[in-house]
């Protein structure tokens, strides 16, 4: 059985034995008791996001592989530019996400900057969650240690991989307007 195969509970009970544990020693670890693990691990009982993070640092392992998500298979392969460009345009696939594109240059602006902006406020389903997440990243790109940034994006992809989105239809697609503000491309 792959990792994918597998249900939360049957990967905690691989984490576990591979750190060397039994269900005892684990209860004992976390606070909880022998049949809360054994809950989690046969799946009768959900297991809360704070409760993979500790079960993830107990057993030496990530809050997504628990979950199942698996970031190597998601990692998209940027070669070149054009890749960078593919996953900004995909961006405009994403349902319930609305951005606009912001340009200042010279001689008009002082400074050459290019943004990509979401309301937060909008009527939207994702930009208030999209606003939220990159408030966050900037906070822990500023103020974490690498290991600690490391944890962060490990947490915030767990959290994150149940909000599923899907795909504008074609005719919402070719309707979307995406508002460019520059003097300059006038």
């Amino acid at each position: 059985m792959n990792n994918e195969e597998m249900t939360i509970g049957q990967r905690v009970r691989k984490a576990r034995k591979e750190k060397g544990y039994n269900q005892t020693e684990l209860a004992n670890v976390l606070g909880k008791s022998l049949r809360t693990i054994q809950k989690y691990e046969n799946g009768e009982i959900e297991i809360s996001i704070s409760m993979l993070n500790e079960l993830a640092k107990t057993l030496d392992t990530t809050t997504t592989y628990l979950l199942g998500y698996k970031t190597e298979t998601v990692k998209p392969q940027i070669t070149t530019f054009a890749d960078v460009a593919v996953m900004l345009f995909e961006l405009e696939k994403v349902a319930g996400l609305k951005f606009d594109i912001a340009v200042k240059r010279p001689p008009r602006d002082d400074n050459w900057e290019c943004s990509i902006k979401f309301d937060g406020k909008a009527k939207t389903d994702l930009n208030a969650d999209m606003c939220l997440f990159l408030e966050d990243w900037a906070n822990a790109r500023e103020n974490s240690s690498p290991e600690q940034y490391a944890d962060w994006k490990d947490m915030t992809l767990a959290y994150y991989s149940r909000l599923t989105v899907g795909e504008t239809d074609e005719a919402e697609d070719n309707a979307i307007k995406r508002k460019v503000t520059s003097e300059d491309l006038i």
